[in-house]
């Protein structure tokens, strides 16, 4: 029966293709790259590869938050000082002498 259905009962090199297969490019190349011989080094390299990714991607986001936190920070403190400077030009700027009403 097996030399009749050979693609119903797949061996193991079949498994460890269509597992890398599936995987992410970039990764997909690496796995590709160190030449698997089992599926278990096949899932244990691409294991390691997508905790590094993810890992990294992880840093990069906390580093850009950490960033936007200082940045935020420093405009807030910057807004308030720039409206009490306008507020302050606002009353020097309006005239002192008082008009009278003409009025009917």
């Amino acid at each position: 029966l097996d030399l009749l259905c050979g693609r119903m009962f797949p061996n193991e090199s079949d498994k460890t293709e269509r597992y890398i297969g599936g995987l992410l490019d970039m990764i997909h190349r690496s796995v590709v790259a160190s030449k698997p011989k089992t599926m278990q080094e096949a899932v244990e390299i691409a294991t390691e590869l997508m905790d590094k990714k993810i890992r990294t991607f992880t840093e990069r986001e906390t580093a850009s938050k950490r960033k936007f936190e200082n940045t935020s920070k420093s405009t807030q403190n910057q807004q308030q000082l720039n409206k009490r400077q306008n507020t302050g030009r606002v009353y020097t700027a309006a005239s002192r002498e008082k008009k009278q009403y003409g009025g009917i």
